[in-house]
């Protein structure tokens, strides 16, 4: 996945375009800058599960 398919995600989850996104454990470390550069990270969390798949969300305030 590219660094602007990435973005989008996070845009789309922050839009309530999309409720939820994955990503697997072969994209996490491209993943990570562009999560952790993303101005609006706090309101979005992610959670682990078995495999190494994390589901982020929407945190609602």
């Amino acid at each position: 996945m590219a660094e602007q398919d990435f973005k989008r995600l996070l845009d789309d989850l922050r839009a309530g375009k999309i409720d939820h996104f994955e990503i697997g454990p072969e994209h996490f470390q491209e993943f990570q800058p562009v999560y952790h550069a993303y101005p609006y990270r706090t309101q979005i969390v992610g959670k682990a599960h078995i495999g190494g798949k994390i589901i982020y969300r929407l945190v609602k305030r």
